[in-house]
């Protein structure tokens, strides 16, 4: 009997882009108020977000046993030194709870300790241990090839520009969520 060929894999399917264009016209018919350039631009953006994170924890940090924000904790670390928790929460966006669950989980894998500031024993300060720093040097190398890859698809006068106008967002954001 003759061995079967193996059938190729199918590639894996990425999420129908044409679903913005198709929810860009029904809003339009929905909510007519709304602006449908404003929601296509966040549509896109929150996409384009969503599948960058899914793909740097899948393949940079999930295989390092950490999440994202584990690594932008380290990161901040790496590039500030010891940090106060409420600084490296206010930079990492996340809130207090949120930052002090991943710091307990980075403290148990031996990458970061808490140190008690000298003269207030309230205050504490986050650092990276010898292993921290060796850990996200290797980390920030995976991820920022990761990055490349995934901005190859534009141009550096493009990336730049990209880059200005999200820095423009940033900075202009609402200050106060917008209350219907």
């Amino acid at each position: 009997m003759t061995p079967r060929a193996t059938p190729p894999a199918e590639p894996t399917r990425l999420p129908d882009v044409r679903y913005a264009d198709q929810a860009r016209e029904r809003i339009v018919e929905l909510a007519p108020d709304t602006d449908p350039g404003a929601f296509d631009l966040g549509y896109h953006l929150l996409h384009v977000a969503y599948l960058l994170v899914a793909d740097l924890e899948a393949t940079v940090h999930r295989p390092r046993g950490w999440t994202l924000p584990g690594f932008r904790i380290m990161f901040k670390l790496w590039m500030l030194g010891p940090t106060q928790p409420a600084r490296l929460a206010e930079l990492s966006v996340l809130s207090r709870s949120a930052l002090t669950n991943a710091i307990n989980t980075l403290e148990r894998d031996g990458l970061v300790e808490r140190r008690r500031v000298a003269g207030d024993k309230r205050a504490v300060l986050v650092a990276l241990t010898e292993q921290g720093r060796a850990s996200i040097a290797e980390a920030f190398a995976a991820h920022s090839r990761r990055e490349l890859d995934w901005f190859a698809a534009l141009p550096e006068p493009d990336r730049d520009l990209l880059t200005t106008l999200l820095r423009r967002l940033v900075t202009g954001r609402p200050t106060a969520p917008a209350l219907d």
